[in-house]
């Protein structure tokens, strides 16, 4: 076992190896072997992302994927591991910030998110500057308060030259203070200026500035530029450099971020720093001396009401033309949902039994409240569409494209029901909860009694009790229907696996026109479509519309095989609907006398104990099966 002495050790000694002091020369020779190190901001944090790892997702070799992006390109970036539903705007934030590495437009831009509460806006703010932290420290002048890059004591008739020998640009100039110890401490003499490593740190505020929204009554710049020490005004002269106290966001935040919050709470007077300090790269200093130089990330973010409000006013477009505004909306895509939730709850202190599909119909409430009303569609199936399911109308092979509602419904997504809420609720169940046990029962209870009380107009909330009361809970007779059918049928997968390659052989053989060779007796055999059409009429598949089904069914089947994929009977989401309806129906009698009957004979009992222990192998508890197969007794398979 580690002593803790022996770790505190390590560390110290890890720390002195990375600790660097010397003079402007060491640090050139140690530039020679590195040009890297005088990245700027833009580029370091992007090389900070890429570090961690990227996933490029080729969307043909993931059905889900395809059916939700088209052939689009997604990447996944390792560094935003803990963001889910919300990859579109991922790319876009890091797109920004590889364009504004490679210095384009977009480096003299504020980098600005906006969205509703709760959808991450913050969370990534908080992500890009714990990478910082984490970042490889920098050189810097030493004893400078902008912690500036050693290349800015080079003088402007020498850096041409220094360039060439270096392979690097140099950009930037000294800061008042810098300018004045060089002159009258080192005697001009540069290459004698000390040079030291500094970190990254939120709390100690080196090099990541915040600014939070200020009183309008009491919006002082010193917030942002730093000020001039009063103190010492009896010392020197106004406009000596030694009187400034450069201690502001955009000081501290030079070579790393300034993160404004809430941006637009603010006046707009006092943003007007933010437009020399994009453009020109520099701010003003406090007092009567000079610009100062700046290279640094400005993120802000808002709510879209403060948005819409600020670029109303046209006096405003000075600052609007310097925005990359990024959007960012609430997850649309369920099973991704789902993993905001289970994170959360993996971070609290909970350690209450949830059972199947508790985390689920939650998720889908929230979806629901955020997706916009189609004529094409209606919510429920719009809601599994966006989950990347794949979803035909009843009776048809029509299949409804998704890039037809998303461009119906641009907005989707900005407005709903947060996280926030959706976690209160489930708090609250859990806290509420006499066996340590949550179930969707419960669930769906506590979010009916939550919206009630929810401060919104009366038609939004009947809106959104009818969701939780007709559709979700309805979505979740079937889903529990399935539950008690697989825990109740011996081998259920098997069985589905045998009616799926039962259904593939003559769908291929109709399509074809060719006959089926019995396994058995080698005879050659008409398809059977009188087995066929038992599995497509669980979906309502009937008449004309067979025909387009079974080859919509074997020409996907084939292109998934031909890409190198593995089909099963959840391969194509309809056919896995008809095979689980099938399955059900096979056996509603028989698992409607188990779950309602009372009174059991001796294999009646020995089938129910059965599928109990199926259901706990499935993930339920004692407490929760009990409530749940009570519950299908009493909602399930009414006559």
């Amino acid at each position: 076992m580690v002593k803790f002495s022996e770790l505190i050790k390590k560390d110290r000694e890890e720390r002195k190896k990375r600790n660097f002091e010397g003079s402007f020369l060491d640090y050139l020779a140690i530039l020679k072997a590195n040009p890297s190190l005088c990245m700027l901001s833009h580029q370091r944090m992007y090389e900070e992302i890429i570090k961690q790892g990227v996933e490029v997702i080729n969307t043909v070799e993931n059905p889900r994927l395809r059916r939700i992006y088209g052939n689009d390109i997604i990447k996944k970036y390792k560094f935003f591991d803990d963001f889910y539903g919300i990859d579109e705007t991922i790319m876009k934030i890091v797109n920004y910030l590889k364009t504004a590495a490679m210095k384009g437009e977009e480096s003299r831009q504020v980098l600005y998110l906006v969205g509703p509460v709760g959808a991450g806006k913050s969370s990534i703010m908080e992500a890009l500057k714990k990478g910082l932290e984490q970042s490889e420290p920098i050189y810097a002048i030493k004893g400078c308060p902008m912690r500036e890059e050693p290349l800015h004591l080079v003088p402007n008739h020498l850096r041409e030259e220094f360039e060439k020998l270096l392979n690097v640009k140099i950009e930037g100039d000294l800061c008042p203070i810098c300018r004045y110890r060089l002159k009258n401490e080192y005697n001009g003499e540069f290459e004698k200026f000390p040079v030291e490593i500094v970190d990254f740190s939120i709390r100690s505020r080196k090099g990541i500035g915040v600014v939070p929204p200020v009183d309008p009554n009491n919006q002082d710049t010193s917030v942002l530029i730093g000020s001039v020490d009063i103190s010492k005004l009896d010392l020197f002269p106004e406009d000596d450099p030694r009187v400034l106290s450069l201690n502001g966001a955009f000081n501290v935040g030079n070579r790393g971020v300034v993160e404004f919050i809430e941006v637009f709470k603010n006046e707009i007077e006092y943003l007007h720093t933010m437009i020399t300090a994009t453009q020109e790269k520099s701010i003003p200093s406090p007092g009567k001396s000079s610009m100062i130089y700046f290279d640094g990330i400005i993120l802000a973010h808002s709510n879209e009401g403060e948005w819409n409000k600020f670029k109303s006013d046209h006096t405003n477009e000075a600052i609007l033309d310097r925005i990359v505004k990024i959007e960012v909306p609430y997850c649309m895509e369920l099973d991704e949902e789902i993993k905001i939730y289970n994170k959360i709850l993996k971070k609290s202190n909970f350690d209450a039994h949830i059972a199947p599909h508790t985390i689920e119909v939650a998720s889908m409430f929230a979806i629901l409240t955020r997706l916009a009303p189609s004529s094409k569609v209606n919510p429920l199936t719009k809601l599994k569409i966006y989950n990347g399911e794949e979803i035909v109308e009843k009776g048809t092979t029509k299949k409804i494209d998704i890039i037809e509602l998303k461009e119906d419904a641009p907005r989707e997504g900005m407005t709903g029901i947060s996280p926030r809420f959706i976690m209160k609720a489930l708090d609250h169940s859990i806290a509420e909860s006499e066996h340590n046990c949550v179930n969707p029962i419960s669930v769906l209870e506590t979010l009916i009694k939550s919206v009630k009380e929810l401060a919104i107009g009366e038609d939004t909330k009947k809106q959104y009790l009818n969701f939780l009361q007709n559709g979700i809970k309805k979505d979740y007779h079937k889903i529990l229907e399935t539950e008690v059918t697989k825990a109740f049928i011996h081998g259920y997968k098997e069985q589905a696996e045998d009616l799926f390659n039962n259904y593939l052989d003559h769908a291929e053989a109709f399509v074809n026109k060719t006959k089926i060779k019995d396994k058995s007796t080698g005879e050659e055999l008409e398809p059977d479509e009188e087995f066929l059409k038992s599995i497509e009429e669980q979906i309502n598949i009937t008449g004309s519309a067979v025909k387009g089904f079974r080859q919509d069914v074997t020409s996907y089947m084939f292109y998934i095989v031909r890409n190198g994929g593995k089909i099963d009977y959840s391969s194509y989401q309809p056919l896995k609907e008809a095979i689980e309806k099938k399955l059900t129906a096979s056996v509603r009698e028989l698992s409607r006398v188990i779950t309602r009957t009372k009174v059991r004979d001796k294999e009646q009992r020995e089938k129910y104990n059965a599928m109990v222990e199926e259901m706990k192998r499935n993930g339920y508890c004692e407490h929760c099966c009990n409530v749940i197969l009570k519950y299908a007794a009493n909602n399930l398979w009414k006559d």
